[in-house]
């Protein structure tokens, strides 16, 4: 009996022990998991304020004039600190030759009703001045004029948003909203490019390898409030907290609150293309290593109740990990579809903007208007609506051709109807859009002047060369030779379409009395 029962006790020592460790590893996960929740905080509300700043660039791209009040009636509505606090302000410097800067303190005088200099002198052959912040506050007022591209770390980040056409990160710097402040903080700013656009006069800056820019959109952040503002309470709950910008030994320390023991998580953080580390240390020594030795001591002496519950303890561990991975899988599905979705509306709605504004161009009246825009969003409507029904991620670019003439009163069962031949070639969605609102066009325009208009015949094929997408679009019997005199808004609507957004390329031949056209463009991979 006593050699059982020391056995017994034995055993359950050992299940005791496995029970404290089970315990530490398990408190240790727990603050993993706290540390990885509060890395994804700041990690959303930085996206939230790169949010903000592509939509300022939308709304200056439309308009270079809305620099100044649209831009502030804009800030007004969004109200980005109340929704997304941390960031010092959001503004716009815009591009200045060397030694002329004389646009930039016209538009500071238009922005803000007085004489502001461009400053300070500097050797570079291009400057971005501030020529709006908002909201205008003393801290923010100060930074009027300065030119950013005057000073290195600024400007490296600059030239990276320039060059890749991404947001971009600036190392840490002191503001030059810090020569008003109080307290000095460490800071550093985010920048998303505006690119000159050839309709519009604006003074713009060159360099090689890199499309031709005209204004910087851009966020200074000052990192203690910006770590106040999104952890707020969080702070105090922590031992210590500290964020090194960048990562490994170089890393520089710009935030830190509270004591980092040797326990401490690391999480990474992105601020636009740069990475952060934060590591948070939660002071538990007491509860990782109290609570596994109670457990132990708790065993040997009551051997029976140690083993029970060793057993509670193993069964609330597993629904603890059972529950923390099921919300992680939820967290995770829940970001991919938010992310998709935002991601789609906005290409959606800049598809439709820039449809409306080159529409306005060409039409001549409000009714023109109507007429045109309707087609070019139906054709957009029907290619989206081809992926939709058929819940696949491709559509048939037969199937796209047919719908366009069966619309214009042109379908297949019709004697007289165009010829069309090819083999099956699927589009992806931006493919598909693209090539309705192109095929829309021409079918238009066909109906108007060409062989769709009752006089000649229309011929229309596609095939795969050589890793492309052929299509060959042709006229022939028309009552007259087709002349061209340029390019109307609906040609180089088309053209925008096959070499921007497809990529490819577009040739239009005029015969007697016929009219050819030769669209390529890279296939999708299958």
């Amino acid at each position: 009996m006593a050699l059982s029962v020391r056995f017994v006790g034995l055993v359950i020592m050992l299940a005791a022990l496995v029970a404290a460790v089970a315990s530490f590893f398990y408190n240790k996960a727990q603050e993993v998991d706290q540390a990885a929740r509060v890395a994804m905080q700041v990690d959303t509300r930085l996206r939230d304020q790169l949010g903000v700043l592509e939509g300022v660039r939308a709304l200056y791209q439309s308009d270079n004039a809305a620099s100044g009040f649209a831009v502030r009636s804009y800030l007004a509505a969004l109200q980005p600190r109340a929704r997304a606090p941390g960031m010092q302000g959001i503004g716009i410097a815009i591009a200045m030759r060397r030694a002329t800067p004389a646009a930039a303190e016209d538009r500071l005088r238009e922005n803000y009703g007085q004489a502001i200099r461009v400053w300070p002198a500097t050797d570079q052959p291009i400057g971005f001045p501030i020529v709006l912040i908002e909201p205008d506050d003393p801290l923010n007022h100060v930074a009027l004029g300065y030119d950013m591209y005057s000073e290195p770390v600024r400007r490296a980040a600059m030239r990276r948003a320039w060059q890749t056409g991404r947001p971009a990160a600036s190392g840490i710097v002191e503001l030059v909203q810090e020569r008003k402040a109080r307290s000095k903080q460490a800071g550093f700013l985010i920048y998303v490019p505006v690119y000159a656009e050839p309709t519009r006069p604006a003074v713009f800056a060159t360099a090689r390898g890199a499309r031709p820019i005209e204004a910087f959109v851009y966020a200074p952040f000052r990192i203690d409030n910006l770590m106040t503002a999104v952890l707020g309470s969080q702070l105090d709950q922590v031992a210590g907290i500290e964020m090194l910008a960048g990562e490994g030994p170089a890393a520089t320390r710009v935030f830190r609150r509270g004591r980092i023991g040797w326990d401490a998580h690391e999480q990474r953080i992105q601020v636009a293309d740069r990475q952060w580390v934060m590591r948070i240390s939660y002071g538990r020594f007491i509860d990782r290593i109290g609570r596994p030795l109670a457990i132990l001591l708790f065993g040997a002496a009551l051997s029976l109740l140690a083993m029970q519950l060793h057993r509670l303890q193993q069964r609330r561990l597993a629904a603890f990990q059972t529950l923390t991975e099921e919300r992680e899988r939820h967290a995770e599905a829940r970001e991919l579809m938010i992310g998709e979705m935002a991601h789609r509306m906005k290409n959606a709605f800049a598809r439709i903007g820039a449809l409306a504004r080159i529409t306005a161009r060409e039409s001549d009246d409000l009714d023109d208007f109507q007429r045109r825009f309707d087609g070019r969003m139906r054709a957009l409507s029907d290619a989206k609506q081809m992926l939709v029904t058929g819940m696949v991620e491709s559509v048939d670019l037969g199937r796209i051709i047919r719908r366009e003439l069966e619309i214009s009163g042109w379908p297949e069962t019709r004697s007289n109807a165009p010829v069309l031949s090819g083999p099956e070639v699927r589009l992806d969605d931006e493919g598909a859009q693209a090539i309705a609102l192109a095929v829309h066009e021409l079918v238009t325009n066909s109906v108007k002047y060409g062989a769709l208009a009752g006089q000649g015949t229309l011929a229309i094929g596609w095939r795969r060369d050589a890793g492309d997408v052929a299509l060959d679009w042709s006229e022939s019997g028309l009552p007259e030779t087709p002349q061209f005199d340029g390019e109307s808004f609906g040609t180089r609507f088309i053209r925008a379409l096959i070499e921007r957004q497809l990529g490819g390329s577009w040739d239009r031949r005029a015969g007697d009395h016929s009219l050819s056209i030769a669209i390529r463009w890279p296939a999708a991979a299958d």
